[in-house]
Order: C-alpha cells, then structure tokens, then sequence
C-alpha cells in the first residue's frame, strides 16, 4: 500500500492499481497525441500544429522563407509543449522531397540528405508552406472543423484540418506509439484522387477494382516493387508486407561490366549501403567487384559498382539484393486514430474515413458560406429598400438624434431590420451613384445565384459528392505527376531471370576451357571468301572448340567427357567483348578433377513430347526424353553411359517424329527417321547410328527442315550446300552415303548444318577469326563434290560452326 496526499486528506492507494492507471494514461497519451496519425488528414499533432503556426505566422507560399528558429519558437510556446528539437525534425521531414511524397513544407538552406545527414541548425534554415500544404488548410476559417483549446486554454487549435486531398494516403505516416506502431507508405496523387472518386461513385466497389485505380505505394524515391500479392495483402486487412528494389543497369565498360544505381529502396540511407557492400567485398561474401564509387548530385542518385573482368554481373547484382538494402522488405501496418481511437484500416476504410471527412467539411463551409450569402443579401434588400426611398430616409436621419431612434424609425415605417437600419447609417454618399446601384444589383442577383447552389449542395447528398470530387480533379490537375515506382510482376525472390531481356547471344567455349557470350550482331553477314573478323586475342595460344547462337534465356546443357551433364540459363555466361578471354569454366560449372566440356546444347522452350538426341563421336546415339533433364543438380547428373574413349559431340532438341542427318569426319553421311532410335533412359549407352570407316568419327548431326540444304564446312575454310533430296532415308546402323569429297585443300569435314537460303552460318577459326555468312552466298552443289572456298584462311584451320535461324 502506498499513501497519496490530496485536498481531502491521505488516501491509501494500492501501487499495482496506481501504476497500471499512471501508464495507462501515459500510452493514451502517446497513442493519441503524438505518435499515430488522424485517418481524416493523415497528421500526427505536432505536423498539424506545425502547418496551421505557419499559416498563422503568414509563411505562406507567396511570402518569403522564415527562419525555421521562429516558426518552432512559435509552435512550441502556443501550441505544442514539448521539445523544440522534435518540432524542428518534424518541420525537416515534412520538407524532404525524400522522405515525403508530397513535401507539405517548403525549405530553404541543408535539410538533409539521402546519405543520412541531418538537417543545419534551425537557427541556419528557412521555411513556409508548400502550395500543397495550402489545401490541408483550404477552407478552414469557415467553420469546416472544430477547434479546441491549446494546453494552456489561451489560444484555440484545429482538431483536425480540412485536408482538402486524402494525405494520409498520398504522404503515408510512421510512428511507434505504446504496445503499437504505424507504417504506412506514400501512394500517387493521381492514382489516390481517382480511388476516392470511384469509392464515392460505388461504395461497393471489390478491393480488386479499386485497385485498378490504386495500384500500390509510390514511394518518393522510386525503385520497384516486387509483386502485387503484398499490397493486395495489406489492402485488405490492414497488414502485408512488400519488397522494395533499388533500380540498376548494367552497364559494359572497357571489357567489363558496372552495375549503376539510379533508384534505392524507401528510407535506405545510400551511405550505409556504400559501407555495407564495401564490407561484403572485404569480407570475399562478395567477389568480382572491383571499386564502388557514389557519384550522386542534385540531380539524383547514381551509385556506381565496378565489376572484374571475369564475373558475371547478374550474378553480383543478385548477391547485392541478398546481401545489401538494395532489396528491403517493406512492412506496411495501416494504423489510424478513428474518432481517437487507433484502428488497423483496409483501403476501403480509409477511403469511407476520408470521405466522410470530405462530406462534412464541405456541409460546414457550405452552411458557413449560405449563412453569410443570406446575411449580404439581407443588407443588399435593406439598402436597395433605402435608394429607393432615399428622400425620405434622409428625412428620418436628419429628424432623431440617436442611431437607435433612426433605427426604430426605420422599423416602423420600412419594416427593416436592425441589421438593415445600421448597415443603411453605414452607407456612404457614394453608393447613390448610378454606378454604384447598378454594382448593388448584380451583386445581389449573384447571390441569390450562389444561395440557389449552396442550398442545391445541402439539399442532394449528389450534388454534395459531385462538388467535392469537382474540387478532388482541381488538386490533381494542379499537383498531380506520374508514379515514380514501378510494380512487377514478379513475387518478390531474387531470380535472376527478371532481370534478362531476352536476346540473340553467341556463345564461345576456348580449348583452354575460357567461356563467354557476345551480342549477336557483334558479327555482321560477309561475303564468301572473307578472312573475318578477330574473335579472340591473337596473342593466346588458345583457340575456340564450341560456337552456337542462342538467346540469353535458353537452357544451356553441357556435356562432358565422363558422360555427365551441367546446367545453366544463357544469361549466367559472362558477357565479355570480342577480343576478351571469357571467365574459366571451373569458375562457372563444379567441374570434377579432369572433367573437360565436350559438347555445349542450347534447349528453348520444353514441351511433352520433346526428347533429347545426343550423338557419340563413334557414331551411337541416344533418344532420351527431356523431361529426364528438367532436375539437373548443381554438381550434374549421369547424362549417358560412354563406352572408352568415345564422347559426345552433339545434341539436338527434337519433336519426336523429326528426321535427322548425321555426317562424318571423311565426308559420309546417314539420314534416319528419329521414331527408328528408340527412346532410352539418361544413363543408356544408346544404339548405333552409324558405323564407321577407318580413321573417321562423327563430327555433326541436323534436323532435316522443309526446303532446306546440307551445308557442309570443311577446316580448311571450303564448304557447300547440297539440297536434302539427294540425301535418301536409310536404316540406323549402316555406313551412309558420300556428302563431301575429302580432298587436299579441303582437310577434313569439320560440321554440317541444315539451312534455308533465309539462314545464315558463323564460323570460326583456330586462330580466333570469325566470319558470318548469309547461306544463299554459299553455292549449292551436288553431293559427292568438294566445295568452293568460303573462308580465306592462313596458317590455321575451322574449328567449329553455328548456324542461325531466320532473316536478320
């Protein structure tokens, strides 16, 4: 027990039940004055307090700054008694065009940064509103709100402010209050003003039709966020969380790549990010980053990351997403003082809140604005009664002594009102003029006018709403602009494949095991004949084994020589120049000791009767479904059982009912109908599909397409096309057919590739030279015949060959 002196003498009090009563009337406190936002303006009491000194202090927009000192001085002595330090963070924030959507203060002088700078000194700033912040307090000496007392019952205050636009959507509120916080994001002035009209247009409306007009937050500073399901989440209940990315590009440089920062997540102080990642990278969390620079200026943000030569740059922006606040998880917590009491809100709630305020303020001023044009109209009639019979209200003047004797006199003979017989004793000489009568009647006829719309408002609840979205259309065609962030449809996980824009990528594989991927149009069609252009630097020793054209969202599958299969996308081949090395494989794939890439299969899109054909350099191929290949491990899978020393030198992607063409080293060739494979498991050593002669190996296999010729490219740069007729179906395990006659100058035949005259081939030499060729340039000729030359080669050899689809 503990004992209270009071007026009445000692009260014995239990502590437990002063203590709970004592915090109690503490976290109302909090709650309701000071940490959580109203839901029909969207201020907290110390930003209201703040807009309404300011516009008491005359700070307006068409009046110079202030010193931010005065206007905190100001607030605090009359209206909100607590640090002066809190007032001025308070006023800093609602003036950083960072932190505020909308800025509701105007500031002039260091009001902080991005980097987490604080604000100058209050004594060095200046202030007054925004022409925004105008509207919150549009129409409020009308009596559209009510007023209480300040603390000390001197002064009286606005309770709330007209809020002429939903704030409380379009600058969101936070605040951490006793047991309960707040976090509620920023939204687009457009897209908020056009969901309040469609809500008053159909208070039924679905949560997912309103947000065809509501999208999401539109924070500030832009960036992406990741999925709807979040926002839609929070919408509806009140709670959701969403994730929040920096906006990057990457960028080539100099044989590397930069990954730049245009736009960070909400409330990501940039400086820490900087710090962080430079820590990741010192701490090899994060490789392949090789200087960080923040060139940011007033004209926005612009975080520069360096990357290495040899890393992926899809790669290390993944990780900075992971790793760093370049991705944040955003909680949105819809949390609100209705009539005092703090209420989770859905959007619905909060728009019927803000609706409802809108609906009184604007039936308040109106009554206010009718009350005061019938109180002008009232005097209008008593003085047009008295032009008109001015004579003889001179006479009555002129005869009593007192104004109430010329009023009572005016009563009784005119039947004016005591209002009238003032305003008439009010009248200068002036208004008899004509000029002046005529003025007096249009005026009064403008009134009867606006008393007639006034009471039209009052009348029709319609007629109300339409004037207040009519007012809504005039805020958003002044101070409306477009969403700064952009909402994906992605769910918010890092996946690389977001972020890929789908294009024509050639991808190289060295001797030395060097892989890399170029844009498709680093090589431009030639004509036959040509020595090329360099694809590597001449002064390595190493030379390119592998050559295809894909699209940098295809499945790429690599065989190796013991019989095993890696997987990766397109994409996650480092992209390096034409001159450049590439990255190591051993870097991209967890080879095994000795393991060494064979082959190289791009695959597009899967469907259910698809298979997988690979092809043996001892001529055994293997039909396998590719639903088989879908699961590849990180570390590979058996792909196929080699018998010694064979391994796999082509793939094909097929439909199951294709044909398909092999061709050999000495120049033979065997086409087959693919249902004669039958389909085996992954790990089957597959059948013969062509048997050998002395000394010769497959070097390639096609699909035979509609219209199209073989092309044959032999290594010392000669090659023809051969149309398919000449090329009869015949049964798998024979020797085949001649395609190409193997002569001196012409070597060996390196690859074959079915192409139409629309197609095009891209060849490259042992010494790193390439050249792409339109295949109507190469000539068509029989198919026991040699060729003509197709490519000048000097003291090298073709080491592999690609073909690509379709007209350029």
């Amino acid at each position: 027990m503990a004992k209270f002196a009071n007026q009445h003498g000692i009260q014995d009090v239990v502590l437990e039940n002063a203590m709970k009563k004592a915090y109690l009337e503490y976290s109302m406190s909090v709650i309701v004055a000071r940490a959580l936002p109203d839901v029909r303006d969207g201020l907290k009491p110390v930003h209201r307090r703040i807009l309404y000194g300011m516009q008491q202090q005359g700070l307006t927009p068409d009046k110079p700054h202030r010193k931010s000192a005065r206007l905190v001085g100001d607030v605090m002595g009359k209206y909100h008694p607590h640090g002066d330090s809190s007032i001025y963070e308070a006023t800093v924030r609602l003036a950083q065009d960072f932190n505020i959507r909308y800025p509701l203060a105007d500031g002039q002088g260091n009001f902080g940064s991005m980097d987490g700078d604080s604000a100058a000194a209050m004594r060095y700033t200046e202030v007054r509103m925004s022409k925004l912040a105008m509207e919150m307090l549009r129409d409020l000496n009308k009596d559209t709100v009510d007023f209480v007392p300040n603390f000390d019952e001197e002064l009286m205050e606005p309770a709330v402010l007209p809020s002429r636009f939903p704030n409380l959507l379009v600058n969101g509120s936070a605040g951490i209050a006793v047991g309960m916080a707040t976090n509620m994001p920023p939204h687009n002035m457009n897209e908020s003003i056009d969901g309040v009209i469609a809500y008053m247009d159909n208070p039924d409306i679905t949560l997912e039709e309103l947000m065809t007009h509501i999208k999401g937050p539109d924070f500030p500073t832009g960036a992406f966020i990741m999925g709807r399901e979040g926002i839609k989440e929070a919408y509806k209940t009140g709670r959701g969380k969403i994730k929040v990315r920096a906006r990057a590009e990457i960028e080539p440089i100099r044989n590397k790549h930069q990954i730049v920062v245009t736009e960070v997540p909400y409330q990501v102080n940039k400086a820490r990010v900087v710090e962080k990642i430079a820590e990741l990278v010192k701490d090899k969390k994060i490789n392949g980053i090789s200087d960080i620079r923040d060139e940011s200026n007033r004209r926005g943000v612009r975080l520069v990351i360096e990357l290495k030569r040899d890393s992926n740059p899809n790669v290390v922006l993944n990780q900075l997403y992971k790793e760093t606040q370049l991705q944040i998880t955003f909680g949105i917590i819809n949390l609100a003082l209705v009539d005092g009491v703090p209420k989770e809100l859905s959007l619905k709630e909060l728009l019927h809140y803000y609706v409802k305020h809108q609906r009184d303020v604007v039936t308040r001023r109106t009554v206010f604005d009718l009350d005061k044009a019938k109180a002008r109209v009232h005097i209008i009639e008593g003085l047009k009664l008295a032009i008109d019979h001015i004579d003889e209200i001179i006479e009555i003047v002129k005869s009593y002594r007192t104004d109430e004797e010329i009023k009572a006199k005016f009563t009784e003979r005119f039947g004016l009102t005591d209002v009238q017989g003032q305003a008439i004793l009010d009248m200068r000489i002036k208004r008899l003029s004509g000029l002046q009568v005529e003025k007096l009647n249009e005026e009064h006829e403008e009134l009867l006018l606006l008393i007639e719309q006034l009471e039209a408002i009052l009348a029709d609840p319609q007629v109300l709403d339409n004037t207040i979205k009519g007012e809504l259309l005039e805020i958003k065609e002044k101070y409306g602009d477009l969403r700064r962030t952009v909402i994906t449809k992605s769910d918010g996980d890092v996946d690389d494949i977001d972020l890929i824009e789908d294009e024509e990528i050639v991808v190289t594989l060295t001797n030395s095991g060097y892989i890399k991927r170029m844009p498709e149009g680093t090589y431009k069609p030639q004509h036959r004949g040509g020595q090329g252009i360099s694809a590597l630097n001449k002064k390595s020793d190493d030379f390119v084994t592998s050559l295809f054209i894909t699209t940098t969202l295809d499945t790429i599958l690599f065989f190796t020589d013991k019989g095993r299969v890696y997987k990766k996308l397109a994409y996650e081949i480092p992209a390096a120049g034409r001159n450049a090395k590439g990255m190591a494989i051993v870097n991209l794939l967890p080879l095994e000791e000795n393991e060494k890439i064979q082959t190289i299969i791009p695959i597009s899109e899967v469907h259910d009767n698809d298979h997988l054909v690979l092809l043996t350099k001892d001529g055994y191929i293997k039909r396998t479904k590719m639903e088989e290949y879908e699961n590849i491990r990180k570390n590979g899978l058996i792909a196929m059982t080699l018998r010694e020393g064979d391994e796999v030198i082509g793939g094909r992607q097929t439909k199951g009912d294709e044909e398909l063409i092999i061709v050999t080293k000495k120049g033979m060739s065997l086409r087959l109908k693919e249902e004669d494979i039958r389909a085996q498991g992954r790990t089957a050593m597959g059948v013969i599909g062509i048997r050998l002669g002395k000394d010769d190996e497959v070097v390639s296999f096609a699909g035979v397409r509609d219209g199209s010729t073989l092309a044959i490219v032999s290594e010392k740069g000669y090659g023809k096309r051969t149309v398919m007729d000449e090329y009869s179906t015949q049964n798998r395990g024979g020797k085949g057919l001649i395609t190409y006659r193997i002569k001196e100058k012409t070597g060996d035949v390196v690859a074959a590739k079915a192409l139409n005259d629309s197609d095009q081939v891209m060849m490259i030499t042992e010494d790193g030279s390439i050249i792409r060729l339109l295949a109507e340039s190469i000539s068509s000729l029989g198919r026991a015949t040699s060729g003509v030359k197709l490519m000048n080669i000097k003291d090298s050899t073709i080491v592999a060959v690609a073909e690509y689809v379709g007209e350029e």
